[in-house]
C-alpha cells in the first residue's frame, strides 16, 4: 500500500516537473531577422515603419506645357527656332486633316506628309514647325492636348520617312485658331488638323 502511495507521488511529481520545464523551453527553429531578439516583434520600431511614396500628381497639366512625346524621339530644345522666319505659304497645300476626336494620320493624307519629307530634304538649311488643331467642340484642355499628339503623329512619320527630327518644331493650338469659322461639319472638318510653318535661318 505504501508503495502504491509512493509510486502514484512520483509519477505526479515526473508530471509536474515535465509540464514546468515545457512552459519555459524556448521555442527551436525560428529565424530571426537582422537586428531583432528573441521575443520582440520586428519591424514594429518608429524606424521601421513604411513611409508613404511621393503623392501622384492629380491634376492635368497646364494649357502652357506640352504634353509629353511617347513616341520615343526626342524634342528641339525651347526657343531653338527663336528668330527664324516663318513662311505659312509654302506647305499650305499640304495641310493634314484628322477625323473627330483622332490623331492617325490617315492613309489619305500620308502623301502630303512624304511631300513636307521631300521638301525639307531639298531645303537643308530650313525647318519645319507643325501646328496641331482641333475644331471647337471640347474643352480647351482636351483640345490642347488632342492637338499636341497630332502634331507628334505627324512628326513621327516624317522621322520614318528619314526627316531630322532636330529639324521638326510641334506647338499645338487646340480650337484657338480655327482655318475656318462654323459649327457644322464642314468647318469642323477643315479645323481637325496640322498646318506646316516652314521656318528658315536668318541671315
Amino acid at each position: 500500500m505504501k508503495l502504491n502511495k509512493f509510486a502514484n507521488l512520483l509519477v505526479i511529481g515526473l508530471v509536474v516537473t515535465i509540464a514546468a520545464s515545457g512552459c519555459r523551453k524556448k521555442p527551436v527553429n525560428t529565424t530571426l531577422l537582422p537586428g531583432e531578439r528573441a521575443g520582440r516583434v520586428g519591424g514594429t520600431e518608429p524606424g521601421n515603419m513604411i513611409k508613404p511614396g511621393p503623392a501622384m500628381p492629380t491634376e492635368p497639366l497646364p494649357i502652357s506645357e506640352p504634353v509629353p512625346s511617347t513616341d520615343g524621339i526626342k524634342s528641339v530644345a525651347a526657343g531653338k527656332f527663336d528668330g527664324w522666319i516663318p513662311d505659312a505659304e509654302a506647305l499650305r497645300s499640304e495641310t493634314v486633316l484628322f477625323d473627330f476626336d483622332s490623331s492617325v494620320v490617315k492613309a489619305s493624307e500620308k502623301p502630303k506628309v512624304a511631300a513636307v519629307a521631300d521638301y525639307l530634304k531639298a531645303n537643308a538649311v530650313k525647318a519645319v514647325r507643325i501646328e496641331g488643331n482641333c475644331d471647337e467642340r471640347g474643352t480647351e484642355e482636351y483640345n490642347r492636348s488632342l492637338g499636341e499628339r497630332r502634331a507628334l503623329a505627324v512628326r513621327e512619320e516624317l522621322v520614318r520617312l528619314g526627316t531630322d527630327s532636330g529639324r521638326i518644331d510641334t506647338i499645338s493650338y487646340g480650337k484657338d485658331k480655327p482655318a475656318v469659322q462654323g459649327n457644322d461639319e464642314s468647318a469642323w472638318r477643315q479645323n481637325r488638323r496640322d498646318d506646316f510653318i516652314v521656318l528658315t535661318p536668318p541671315k
